[in-house]
C-alpha cells in the first residue's frame, strides 16, 4: 500500500517535526496537486495573491483564504461548482514536473501513465447528507482509498481493537463516510467485518438475530441505533458476553450515554466494554478515534493523522487562530488527498477542549488530539415567541443535559406551533421512554429542571412511549442520521391575504 510516511511516524513524531512535516508537504501538495489541478483553488489563491512557498509557519496559514460549505454548493448560475475542488490533471503541466520526469525516465512513461492514472482516477462517490443543504459529493481515487483504509487501521489500533475480534459494521449502506470508513478499517485491519446495512435492511429485530448468531467482539455504528438494538437484545434476554467495545459514529456521544450503553451490554451478560467515539467528516474523508481510557478515566480525544491532514482551531466570529487548548471552531485542511479535495475547510464544528499536542496520557502517541466534545456552531436556533421571550436555545447543551439524565432512555425533542397556527406561540414537546414507569413523576420534574437550567425554558408537554414508538419516531431503520431533534414549525409566517 502507497504512504506518504512511514506507518509509526504519525504517532511517534514531536511536535517540531509534525509541524516542520506538515508545513513542507502543503507546500508541495499547493504547488504540484492543488493550484494547477482544482480550479476552485487555482482562482482562490490567485484573488489572494498567496504564493505557498510563503508559508514558513503554522500561523501563516492564515494568509489562505477560507472555504466554506456554501463554497461547495452547486447553484443555477455554477450547476458543476463542486466538480471545481476535484483535481483534474492536465497532461501538459503534469509532463513539465521534475518529480514525473524523473520517474518517466526511471520507470518508463508507460508505468508513469498507469501511476498517475491510479492518483487521479475518480472510483468512489461519498456525499454529505445534506440536512441544512443540499448534498455535496466527495469523489476518491485509488490514492484516496489507500489512505482510507491505512485511516481505518490506525483508527483500529488506537481504539485498541485486535484482528481475532469480530466486527459488526452497523451503519447504513449509503455513499456516506461512515459506512465506508468502516468498511475499510475491516480491510486495513485484515479483520473479521460484517456489515449488516444497518436497521434499513433488517431492522432492529434482525440485527439482533443475526448478531446473535455471528457473537461479535466489536459493534460499529450510530449511538442512537446502537442503543435501540442493544435495549432489544435485552428484551429479548440475549446473552452477548464476548462484547468488548462498541464504537459510536455520527452522533454527539455525552458521558450519560456512554453509561447508558454500558449498563445495556452489562445487562447482555458482557464485562467491561469500552465505549468509544469517532469523528469524521465527509470532507476529511475520513475519521479519527479515541483511545480506550482506564477505568473512570475521562475521553482521550480524537486522535489525528497529521501526515493526511492539518487541523486548525479558530474563533469562529474572528477567523484567527486560537492556542492550544482553547476552544473553537475545526478547519481542516487535506494534505495527500486527491479527488475531491479542501483547504482550510470551516467544519462549522466547535470543539469545547481544543487542540492539543502533547502526548496522549493514556496511549503515548505524539499525534494532536481534538479533545472535548464537538458541537455544531450553528446549532443555536432562537425560539422567538412571546411565550418564551426570544430565548436562545442552545440544543448541544440540551442534549448533553437529557443524555446525562439517569433513568431516561430515549428521547426526541419536538417543536411545533400551539394548535399547528403559524400565528400562534412555539411549544417544545419532549417524547420519551424509560424502563422505570413508576418514577415517570419524578423523571418529569427533572427534565423539565434541566431544560429550565440549559435553555432558560420549560417543555410545555413530556409524552411517554415505549421503546418500539420512540425508536419509529427517531427513524431507525429509515434515515441515515435519525432524529432527536424535530423542528415541525413553518419555515416562515404565510402571505397576507389580499384586501
Amino acid at each position: 500500500m502507497k504512504t506518504t510516511a512511514p506507518h509509526s511516524w504519525w504517532a511517534t513524531a514531536s511536535p517540531d517535526e509534525i509541524h516542520d512535516r506538515q508545513l513542507r508537504t502543503l507546500r508541495h501538495f499547493l504547488k504540484t496537486r492543488v493550484i494547477p489541478f482544482s480550479a476552485h483553488y487555482r482562482r482562490a489563491f490567485g484573488q489572494a495573491g498567496v504564493n505557498p512557498a510563503a508559508l514558513r509557519s503554522l500561523a501563516d496559514l492564515e494568509k489562505l483564504p477560507f472555504t466554506e460549505k456554501g463554497d461547495l454548493l452547486n447553484t443555477p448560475e455554477q450547476p458543476q461548482r463542486s466538480r471545481d475542488f476535484v483535481l483534474i490533471p492536465d497532461e501538459a503541466v503534469l509532463s513539465h514536473q521534475p518529480e514525473i520526469i524523473g520517474r518517466a525516465l526511471l520507470h518508463g512513461r508507460r508505468r508513469v501513465k498507469e501511476e498517475l492514472e491510479r492518483e487521479f482516477r475518480p472510483l468512489l462517490l461519498t456525499s454529505t447528507t445534506g440536512r441544512s443543504s443540499d448534498p455535496v459529493p466527495f469523489v476518491y481515487t485509488a490514492h484516496d482509498l489507500d489512505i482510507l483504509t491505512l485511516a481505518g487501521r490506525r483508527m483500529m489500533e488506537v481504539g485498541a481493537s485486535r484482528p481475532e475480534f469480530r466486527h459488526a459494521n452497523l451503519f447504513p449502506f449509503a455513499p456516506h463516510l461512515a459506512f465506508w470508513q468502516a468498511h475499510y478499517a475491516g480491510l486495513g485491519f485484515n479483520t473479521f467485518c460484517l456489515s449488516t446495512g444497518g436497521g434499513k435492511v433488517l431492522g432492529t429485530e434482525g440485527n439482533v438475530a443475526l448478531l446473535d448468531k455471528v457473537k461479535p467482539e466489536v459493534l460499529i455504528g450510530m449511538p442512537t441505533f446502537l442503543y435501540h438494538l442493544l435495549r432489544q437484545a435485552a428484551a429479548e434476554n440475549r446473552q452477548w458476553p464476548q462484547l468488548k467495545k462498541l464504537v459510536l459514529g455520527g452522533e454527539k456521544v455525552p458521558d450519560g450515554l456512554r453509561k447508558k450503553l454500558r449498563a445495556l451490554a452489562s445487562g447482555l451478560g458482557a464485562g467491561p466494554v469500552d465505549v468509544l467515539a469517532t469523528y469524521g467528516f465527509t470532507e476529511a474523508k475520513m475519521a479519527f478515534m479515541e483511545c480506550p481510557p482506564p477505568p473512570g478515566g475521562e475521553a482521550s480525544g480524537y486522535h489525528l493523522y497529521p501526515d493526511f491532514g492539518l487541523v486548525e482551531v479558530i474563533d469562529p466570529a474572528t477567523g484567527r487562530q486560537v492556542r492550544e487548548g482553547h476552544p473553537g471552531e475545526i478547519v481542516y485542511t487535506s494534505l495527500d488527498s486527491r479527488g475531491t479535495v479542501v483547504v482550510r475547510y470551516r467544519t462549522g464544528d466547535r470543539i469545547d477542549g481544543g487542540l492539543y499536542t502533547a502526548p496522549c496520557l493514556y496511549c503515548g502517541r505524539t499525534c494532536p488530539r481534538l479533545v472535548g466534545s464537538i458541537s455544531r456552531v450553528s446549532e443555536v436556533r432562537s425560539l422567538a415567541t412571546d411565550k418564551v421571550k426570544g430565548t436562545l436555545v442552545d440544543f448541544n447543551t440540551l442534549e448533553r443535559a437529557l443524555d446525562d439524565l439517569d433513568g431516561l432512555g430515549a428521547w426526541q425533542i419536538e417543536l411545533r406551533k400551539l394548535h399547528d397556527d403559524p400565528f400562534e406561540c412555539d411549544e417544545i414537546i419532549v417524547h420519551a421512554a424509560t424502563d422505570r414507569a413508576a418514577g415517570r413523576a419524578d423523571l418529569e420534574h427533572s427534565i423539565t429542571r434541566r431544560f429550565a437550567d440549559a435553555a432558560e425554558v420549560r417543555p410545555n408537554r413530556i409524552i411517554w412511549h415505549d421503546p418500539a414508538e420512540l425508536r419509529e419516531m427517531h427513524g431507525v431503520g429509515r434515515l441515515l442520521k435519525e432524529e432527536k431533534i424535530l423542528d415541525r414549525r413553518p419555515l416562515s409566517l404565510p402571505p397576507a391575504s389580499p384586501n
